[in-house]
């Protein structure tokens, strides 16, 4: 198997400063172009957000089980 590149970025605010996000894009090398989906996770202590956090990073493994 190839080596691989877990693409991916945090930001944190206060939910109320939130209006929206968009899908962030990555050139490729061969000029096309890819979408990375972002995810929102909102919580009320660093404890449940970082919970929430690798909970959505497992399920994200999950559709790569040949890893």
């Amino acid at each position: 198997m190839a080596k691989l590149a877990l693409v991916y970025g945090v930001r944190l605010l206060p939910t109320d400063e939130l209006e929206s996000f968009e899908e962030a894009k990555i050139q490729l090398k061969n000029g096309n172009t890819a979408a990375v989906t972002m995810h929102l996770i909102e919580g009320d202590s660093e404890e449940e957000l970082k919970g929430q956090l690798m909970q959505s990073l497992d399920a994200f493994f999950e559709f790569y089980p040949e890893l």
